[in-house]
C-alpha cells in the first residue's frame, strides 16, 4: 500500500503525493500569455512554507481562515497550508460584497483574511473595524499597493519569505500537526448559496472529503493522465472536490484560467479530459452552438441537422443498454467524422471522456444534445452537506431525466413525504455555530436533503423538486415548478423564468431575456432598442417571449401550463439579492421586489 491510499487527511494527501510524484506536473496556470507548470514537489513545499509562516503568525488548532479571490495555484496553496497548520479554511466568493464578506468572517470569527489583489483588500478596509477578530491580511497581487502601508497587512511573498525562515525551526511543530490532524478533525467550512435567510456554514471534515474523492472515483474513474480546468469558484464545493480533493488523491493535472473572461479560449487550449461545470455553463455552450449553427449556410445546417438526427438515434438506443442497429452505427459513424468531431475541437471538448453537471437541475434537451454530439455530458445530485455528491449517471450507463446511481457507500431512501435521505461517511458534521439548523437537518445519522425525489425502476435517482418550491394550486394539484422553468430556459432567448401559483388557480412566469441572443435576434429583425429595458418592454420581443411560452405550454399538462408572464425589465443581480453567487434565483427575495407584477397577473 502506497503512502497516498494510507493517508486520511486532505494535508497528509498531498504531502505524499509529493513525495511520489516528485518534478510531475501537479498544475498549471496561465499568466501573461504563457502557461506554467507546478511540480507536486514544489506544491507539496509550498504548502509547508505557507504553513509555517501561519504557525509562526499565531495560527492554532481550529482557528478560521478566510480566503477571497479568483481561481489560481496561490487559492489552493493557502487552502492547504491553513488545514497541514491545523486550521480551518474559508472560502468567500470573489464576487461578494464588503457586508457578506463581513458576515462570514463574523460568523467564522478568522484570524486571517488571504485576499487577491486591491480590489477584494479595498472590501476589508471598508469593514476593518466590524472584523475585530482579523489579526493579519495577507494579499497575493500588489499592484496598485506599492504605496500602501498598513501593519495587519502583508503581501504573499512576505507570506512565504516568513516561511522560508522560520520553517527549519517549526519543522518539527508543522509535523506534529500533521500527524495529529484526524478524519474526524474539522477542514474546511463551506458556506451555502443561502437561497433562504443568511448563509450557513456546512462543516466538513478530513474523512467527509476523502471518502468523497473515493467515491466519486469509484463510480467513474478518473486517471493520472486526465487534465481539468479550474474555473467555477473554488468556494462551492464542486470545483473544490475536483480542482482539490480527487486531485491530490488521484493525482492529474489541474489548469488554472487566466481570468474569468478567458474561460473559452482556455477551454479550446487545455482540452481537458474531464469536464465539470453548473447547469448554466452547459446552456451557454449550447446556444452559442444553436445560434451558430443559425447563421450558418444551408448546407451546413442541414448536414448538422441530419447529424443530431443520427446521434440521438444512436444516443436512444445506448440509454436503453441495446447494441444500435448496424444502420444507426454506420449513420452515427458518418455523422462523428464529418461533424461532430470537428465541433468538439472547436470547443475544446475533443478530448473530453467525462462530462459532469451538477450544483442545480439541467434540461433533459441539453444533455441529450451534448450526448448526440459525442459528449459524454452526464447529471449527478449532491449539496454541500454531502460533499456535493450523492448520486451519479455512470460514463456506461447513462439514463435521461434521472440523476443516476447512489455512489459507492452513501445510502439514499425516500422519506414518506417523497424528501431525500442521504447517509454516508460524506455527510457533513452541521452547521458551524448553529445547533438548531443542524438539528433541523441532521436527524438519526440521515441528511435530510430537503429535495423531493424518487426512485426508477432500475434504481436511478429522480429529483422532482425543491420540498419547500412544490407549487400547490388552488385546486390542490401539486406542481414542481422547476421541471417547467428548466423548459422554458431551454429556449434561446430565456435566461432565468420563474414560475409563480402557489394557492392561485393558474400558473404564471417571470421570465428574464438572455440579453445575448435576443439583442441579436432585435438586431436581425430591424428592432429599435437602446437598453435591456426597452427590450423587455417591446411588443415584438414581448411576441417571442409568448411564443417560446406556447412550444413549451403544447408539452406540458393542461393544470401545469403557463397562463400568462412578465419579462422583467432588469436583470437578475447577486447585488440585489435577487441570486445567489451560483446564480441560484431566491425565490422568496423575487416574490416580494415584484408582488406588485405577480399581482397584475391575477388581477389583484
Amino acid at each position: 500500500m502506497t503512502s497516498t491510499e494510507s493517508a486520511k487527511t486532505i494535508p497528509s494527501l498531498l504531502q505524499a503525493a509529493g513525495k511520489e510524484l516528485g518534478s510531475q506536473t501537479a498544475m498549471r496556470y496561465k499568466k501573461y500569455g504563457l502557461w506554467h507548470d507546478i511540480s507536486w514537489q514544489e506544491y507539496a513545499g509550498s504548502v509547508r512554507t505557507a504553513a509555517s509562516a501561519l504557525i509562526e503568525l499565531g495560527l492554532n488548532k481550529g482557528d478560521c481562515v478566510t480566503i477571497i479571490g479568483d481561481n489560481c495555484p496561490e487559492w489552493v496553496i493557502f487552502d492547504l497550508a491553513i488545514q497541514s497548520a491545523g486550521g480551518v479554511s474559508v472560502g468567500i466568493y470573489a464576487t461578494s460584497s464588503p457586508e457578506q464578506c463581513e458576515y462570514v468572517i463574523n460568523h467564522a470569527q478568522a484570524r486571517f483574511h488571504f485576499v487577491e489583489n486591491e480590489e477584494q483588500l479595498d472590501k476589508w478596509l471598508q469593514i476593518r473595524e466590524k472584523t475585530p477578530s482579523l489579526q493579519k491580511i495577507i494579499v497575493l497581487d500588489e499592484t496598485g499597493l506599492l504605496e500602501f502601508d498598513h501593519e495587519m497587512v502583508m503581501s504573499w511573498k512576505e507570506l512565504m519569505e516568513l516561511g522560508e525562515s522560520v520553517q527549519k525551526r517549526h519543522a518539527g511543530e508543522l509535523q506534529q500537526r500533521l500527524h495529529s490532524l484526524q478524519p474526524d478533525d474539522l477542514a474546511m467550512l463551506i458556506y451555502t448559496s443561502g437561497t433562504t435567510g443568511p448563509p450557513k456554514g456546512a462543516m466538513l471534515s478530513h474523512g467527509n472529503m476523502v471518502s468523497m474523492a473515493e467515491a466519486v472515483h469509484a463510480a467513474n474513474p478518473v486517471m493520472p493522465t486526465d487534465e481539468v480546468l479550474s474555473f467555477l469558484p473554488l468556494c462551492h464545493i464542486f470545483e473544490r472536490l475536483f480542482s482539490v480533493i480527487i486531485h491530490i488523491r488521484h493525482h492529474y493535472t489541474v489548469n488554472f484560467i487566466e481570468n474569468t473572461d478567458t474561460v473559452t479560449e482556455n477551454m479550446r487550449e487545455v482540452s481537458p479530459v474531464v469536464g465539470y461545470a453548473v447547469p448554466r455553463v452547459w446552456e451557454k455552450y449550447y446556444s452559442y452552438i444553436t445560434i451558430e449553427m443559425s447563421r450558418a449556410t444551408w448546407f451546413k445546417r442541414t448536414c448538422f441537422a441530419l447529424a443530431r438526427r443520427a446521434g440521438e438515434a444512436y444516443v436512444q438506443e445506448k440509454m436503453q443498454d441495446k447494441k444500435p442497429a448496424a444502420g444507426v452505427r454506420i449513420a452515427y459513424g458518418l455523422a462523428e467524422l464529418l461533424v461532430f468531431r470537428k465541433l468538439r475541437e472547436r470547443l475544446g471538448f475533443d478530448r473530453m471522456r467525462i462530462a459532469y453537471s451538477g450544483a442545480a437541475p439541467v434540461s433533459p434537451s441539453v444533455l441529450l444534445f451534448f450526448q448526440s454530439i459525442g459528449l459524454n455530458l452526464i447529471e449527478g445530485y449532491g449539496q454541500t452537506e454531502s460533499c456535493g455528491v450523492t448520486t451519479t449517471n455512470r460514463t456506461d450507463s447513462f439514463r435521461l431525466r434521472t440523476v443516476g446511481k447512489p455512489v459507492p457507500g452513501t445510502e439514499v431512501r425516500i422519506a414518506e413525504d417523497g424528501e431525500i435521505l442521504v447517509r454516508s461517511e460524506s455527510v457533513f458534521k452541521g452547521y458551524y455555530n448553529n445547533p438548531q439548523a443542524t438539528e433541523e437537518t441532521l436527524i438519526d445519522g440521515w441528511l435530510h436533503t430537503g429535495d423531493v425525489g424518487e426512485f426508477d425502476e432500475e434504481g436511478n435517482l429522480r429529483i422532482i423538486d425543491r420540498k419547500k418550491d412544490i407549487i400547490i394550486t388552488a385546486g390542490g394539484k401539486n406542481i414542481a415548478p422547476q421541471y417547467i422553468e428548466n423548459k422554458l430556459k431551454f429556449s434561446l432567448y430565456i435566461n432565468d423564468a420563474i414560475v409563480i401559483g402557489d394557492r392561485r388557480k393558474y400558473l404564471t412566469a417571470i421570465i428574464v431575456l438572455d440579453e445575448e441572443n435576443t439583442v441579436n435576434y432585435a438586431q436581425e429583425n430591424k428592432i429599435q432598442f437602446s437598453t435591456y429595458r426597452d427590450l423587455a418592454n417591446n411588443e415584438k420581443i414581448h411576441e417571442l417571449i409568448a411564443a417560446e411560452v406556447e412550444a413549451v405550454n403544447r408539452e406540458l399538462a393542461r393544470v401545469e401550463q403557463i397562463r400568462k408572464f412578465r419579462i422583467l425589465p432588469k436583470r437578475l443581480y447577486e447585488e440585489d439579492g435577487e441570486v445567489t453567487p451560483t446564480m441560484k434565483v431566491k425565490r422568496q427575495r423575487i416574490n416580494t421586489l415584484f408582488a406588485d407584477l405577480i399581482a397584475e397577473m391575477y388581477g389583484e
